[in-house]
């Protein structure tokens, strides 16, 4: 390749033709595989299901749109406080004290977010299920004949896993808000008189909100668009929109009426994702030089101290013993004695593991559950090399000066407001034609994990890519290094950490991806979620261990991404 800047022609040059050329593939991808099954959403919706019929009035029956779409928000609404009231003095916490364990714990805080609601129901169930350790041991402490706590398949669990699931997003945002504040501010309305509850109200309250108000819309958006939580937890008496779509598109078949649930979730996701990110900008802190920021400490006062016990333990059991009830679970196998009132034996085992390779019942079209893990990370590599390749071109891209990247870029975002069943919906309204129904390789799944994985790629890579400084990529060029070279010598190794960041967010978002799949699995490529839900939706010892022991991989594999993550961030002593 030429050196020659003469060689190269005026028009590539500038910034928009760059970076239009940068943006061509991303855009045609986004383009065929998202813009296209949306404008198919909405055609269903238009036309009822009849193109002949014109607008399709029929869909929109208000009783079976007001029944899903109340509920949806009246979870989302009391999950989001019921996290804040956790979450909250958790960020207190994690700002304002040091203590043994601080950054294993916050590493295992961090984990619920990343991991599959498949693996979450299946924690919860086998925690608090009727199979469940608390169920067992009050059983054989009570001497009961039946599970004393009906945990499954009531409103509570819904709560309990949103706050389970959601809490890490709280403690994250909030405390690194609380931990940037200037010190120097609150000291200076001490000086002033004010007593510590009005330091707190007039000043450290007011600089926090911006961080609060984002962090509740987050988890409130994640609470809307709940799926498998809610299906797999609350059962079919309690229908999100995301359940609702599901029921009718795959259930009941009525495709025009999934279509309009799905577009009202859209809208409704979108306004959503539009105010949080008008209220995260207004949360950015410029810390001058001579600003001190909080400084953790140990709890010197004997209430601290008891605070602080008390905030750990709370966390712990909130969001580590569903984890570690789950992996216990599956390696302990119970087997029913002779004796009159039925009680159970208990032994470890490691059989649920050596059963996922066993078709035990010579059924034709059965498929291994280890091979199911096998399809996920073949589709998992496919996402990783599909995302990692867009997001490059999408970073490098708007490292250009052009407002063409003000455009694309909220087109670029918008993925994040439809959910994974919307997008599952459109595929198989969109692709069941040739060449896609000809293809016996399942190419959609890892397309579909793309597309919600993208969105988090590009926002990881944008970030490292600016912070390289212009003067390195000057002097490889005036040492007559080539673009290639120069990319490969220069970009390329200060990129390499949040490109690993990047491949792994992409591998655990499609290890975990749920909502999609259900729709565009084929019966012999499952993935582990799906299979999952299959197995811990069937009767039967074996069946419930081998979805705890697919449950325990998937996490497992989910756990050593974030601590992957977490070695790649930089340290602080507050940390430790």
């Amino acid at each position: 390749m030429s050196t020659n800047p003469r060689s190269v022609p005026r028009w590539a040059k500038r910034p928009t033709w760059r970076a239009l050329l940068l943006w061509l593939l991303p855009a045609a991808f986004l383009g065929y595989f998202f813009y296209q099954p949306l404008l198919a959403l909405f055609n269903l919706v238009l036309t009822g299901g009849s193109p002949g019929q014109g607008l399709g009035l029929g869909v929109f029956n208000l009783a079976r749109i007001w029944g899903p779409l109340s509920f949806t928000v009246g979870q989302a609404v009391l999950s989001t406080l019921l996290t804040l009231i956790i979450g909250l003095p958790g960020a207190w916490l994690f700002a304002h004290y040091t203590f043994p364990g601080k950054r294993i714990l916050k590493t295992l805080t961090t984990l619920p977010f990343i991991l599959p609601t498949v693996v979450v129901a299946a924690g919860f169930n086998s925690l608090l299920g009727p199979r469940g350790w608390v169920n067992l041991g009050l059983m054989a402490l009570l001497d009961l004949p039946s599970p004393p706590i009906q945990f499954l398949n009531t409103f509570g669990a819904i709560l309990v896993a949103h706050v389970f699931y959601n809490t890490t997003i709280i403690i994250r945002v909030v405390s690194n808000a609380w931990s940037q504040q200037n010190i120097r501010l609150q000291h200076a309305a001490q000086v002033l008189g004010a007593s510590p509850w009005r330091t707190f109200r007039e000043v450290t309250l007011p600089l926090l909100k911006p961080a609060i108000f984002a962090g509740t819309l987050l988890v409130f958006l994640f609470n809307f668009t709940s799926f498998g939580v809610v299906l797999m937890l609350g059962g079919p008496q309690y229908a999100t929109l995301e359940v609702e779509i599901y029921i009718q598109a795959l259930h009941l078949l009525n495709l025009p009426l999934a279509s309009a649930l799905s577009i009202l979730q859209l809208l409704c996701t979108l306004a959503i994702t539009l105010g949080h990110n008008r209220v995260s900008g207004l949360g950015d802190m410029v810390i001058s030089p001579s600003a001190r920021t909080i400084v953790t400490r140990k709890p010197r006062r004997a209430i601290e101290r008891v605070v602080v016990i008390l905030l750990v333990i709370t966390l712990f059991t909130l969001l580590v013993t569903p984890l570690a009830s789950l992996a216990a679970r599956s390696f302990v196998k119970l087997e029913p004695t002779r004796g009159e009132r039925g009680e159970v034996e208990r032994g470890l085992t490691l059989q649920f593991y050596r059963e996922l390779g066993v078709n035990r019942r010579g059924d034709l079209f059965f498929v291994p559950p280890i091979m199911a893990a096998r399809n996920s990370f073949l589709f998992a590599l496919i996402t990783i090399g599909i995302t990692l390749s867009l997001g490059l071109l999408v970073a490098y891209a708007q490292m250009q000066t052009t407002a063409l990247n003000k455009i694309l870029d909220p087109l670029l975002m918008l993925p994040l407001g439809a959910s994974a069943i919307t997008l599952g919906l459109g595929f198989i309204i969109v692709f069941t034609r040739p060449p896609f129904s000809l293809l016996r390789f399942p190419i959609l799944v890892p397309i579909a994990h793309s597309l919600v994985a993208l969105p988090f790629i590009v926002r990881t890579l944008t970030p490292a890519l600016s912070n390289i400084p212009a003067s390195l990529r000057n002097a490889a060029r005036v040492l007559g290094a080539s673009p290639l070279r120069v990319w490969r010598e220069v970009d390329l190794p200060l990129l390499a950490p949040a490109i690993l960041v990047s491949m792994i967010f992409a591998l655990t978002i499609s290890l975990g991806e749920f909502g999609a799949s259900t729709f565009l699995v084929r019966p012999n490529y499952p993935t582990l979620p799906v299979a999952i839900f299959r197995y811990i939706s069937q009767p039967g010892a074996l069946n419930y261990g081998q979805a705890l022991a697919m449950s325990t991989i998937l996490m497992l594999a989910c756990a050593l991404g974030i601590f992957v993550i977490e070695k790649t961030q930089p340290s602080s002593k507050d940390n430790m």
